[in-house]
């Protein structure tokens, strides 16, 4: 992982894989076929080298993503609660096994051309604004609260809010924390922050790279 504003202090990682895919048909998102490579292989290759480790947040079994090694966490809730509770499973898991670590990355699984700089300018906001809790990204004018730099000081809060309701929606409560916004600008013409809901958003964005 590169430096960052925080020197080598570690930054973590999860990719948000929890979605149902509802407007896909139900189908497993993070397997869909993106120019022969999965939706994850995609995540993984641009999202990796900017954090260590990496985890993904996803329920069901595990096995189904054994061949990326990577250590895989699902929700802590019965209920699904959505990204929010991706955030804190892999909170969670942090502090178990890498207690030292002080940052998390957030990443969803559908967005394959995400900016290969995107955890480097985050932390350079979130380094200067000690106030603030969290950096998220920004494009065309639009609000990315999946693509976000938490500092794991609240995973206690975040997952009693979770469980008792008052934690719900993802913009929400990164205001609450004093989130920062960073403006991404377009790569090549595109949104690097382009959302693949449909299975027409894939074939639109295979066919801009044709």
């Amino acid at each position: 992982m590169p430096d960052t504003p925080f020197g080598r202090e570690p930054i973590a990682g999860v990719i948000l894989a929890g979605g149902q895919g509802r407007r896909m048909g139900r189908v497993d998102k993070a397997l869909v076929d993106l120019d022969g490579r999965t939706l994850l292989a995609h995540v993984v290759e641009r999202f990796g080298p900017q954090v260590a480790p990496l985890l993904l947040s996803s329920n069901g079994d595990p096995a189904r993503f054994a061949a990326f090694g990577l250590e895989v966490v699902a929700d802590p809730f019965d209920e699904p609660l959505g990204p929010l509770a991706g955030v804190a499973a892999a909170g969670l898991a942090l502090a178990r096994t890498h207690p030292e670590i002080r940052f998390l990355a957030t990443t969803a699984v559908d967005t394959p051309r995400l900016p290969l700089d995107l955890v480097a300018r985050l932390a350079a906001a979130l380094a200067a604004r000690p106030d603030a809790g969290c950096a998220f990204a920004v494009s065309r004018g639009r609000d990315h609260p999946v693509a976000a730099l938490h500092r794991l000081d609240d995973i206690d809060q975040l997952m009693r809010g979770l469980a008792d309701g008052s934690i719900r929606r993802v913009m929400r409560y990164l205001d609450a924390r004093n989130g920062v916004r960073v403006a991404f600008p377009d790569v090549d013409g595109r949104d690097p922050f382009i959302n693949l809901n449909r299975l027409e958003d894939l074939a639109d964005l295979s066919a801009s790279r044709a």
